[in-house]
């Protein structure tokens, strides 16, 4: 029997909460890793303090996540390829084998130019996988903007790697099975949430919205995928900290359920 796939938490799913308190969820709710959000709390772009945390709650850093919003645009610097140079520094020195990435926007013209094979040439340069995530149009009302360059679909580019997000899938209205299906081996990573259709990218708890994430999963189990399960769930809503961990066991179980040989 192969080892079963490990579930980590993405930071942001205990956001506005801070990075820190991310690695104490993850370590006393039993996740198996944590994916670090580098973001605008400053201690996510802090390597020491990211390296001090982990060892601190004896949780490993199973990847990072590049600064790739609209919010961290200037986390450290402008520069969008010394973005991706900085965050390969930070998965070498905390152990990370993975930095996620999404593709440029339309307006990051020289970027996004050289984005593909670039991403390869990191890849090489660095010896760490760089998995490009899939996003979704903007819509608004019935007006729809293609808002990533090459595009937002990884499928259709010649990435080796990529990180697939089951509540951006929603977004996009796809479907992640099919996805998966045509990745192959490409399939590195797993952001997994779920998602109701709507315009906005809502990271729900998986299998409260229409998501196919319990039969992604299973897919995902029996294909040989040797990469990472990641919660990445929106928990800003909760009331209190009592529902939001209630929230991140749910999903925890959810993913350990479905994703089991």
């Amino acid at each position: 029997m192969s080892d079963p796939i490990r579930v980590s938490l993405s930071t942001s799913s205990v956001y506005p909460g801070s990075t820190a308190s991310g690695f104490e969820a993850a370590a006393r709710l039993g996740y198996d890793g944590v994916e670090v959000m580098v973001g605008i709390d400053d201690v996510s772009a802090d390597i020491a303090a990211i390296k001090a945390l982990s060892s601190f709650h004896a949780v490993p850093v199973v990847s990072i996540h590049a600064p790739c919003l609209l919010v961290t645009q200037r986390v450290w610097g402008s520069d969008p390829w010394g973005k991706l140079h900085r965050s390969a520094e930070m998965a070498h020195e905390v152990g990370a084998s993975v930095v996620v990435v999404h593709p440029p926007f339309r307006w990051q013209r020289d970027y996004a130019r050289t984005f593909v094979d670039g991403i390869a040439d990191l890849e090489a340069e660095h010896g760490i996988t760089y998995a490009v995530e899939n996003m979704y149009p903007w819509r608004t009302g019935k007006r729809e903007f293609q808002a990533y360059a090459p595009g937002w679909d990884p499928v259709a580019q010649d990435y080796t790697n990529v990180t697939l997000d089951l509540s951006h899938s929603s977004t996009a209205s796809g479907d992640p099975v099919a996805m998966a299906q045509a990745l192959g081996d490409r399939l590195a990573h797993v952001h997994i949430a779920d998602g109701s259709g709507s315009a906005k990218d809502e990271h729900l708890v998986p299998g409260r919205g229409t998501q196919p994430c319990r039969e992604f999963l299973e897919h995902v189990a029996t294909s040989g995928f040797a990469g990472e399960i990641v919660v990445e769930i929106n928990t800003r809503k909760a009331k209190d900290q009592g529902e939001r961990e209630a929230d991140l066991l749910e999903a925890l179980a959810f993913s350990r359920l479905h994703a089991s040989v």
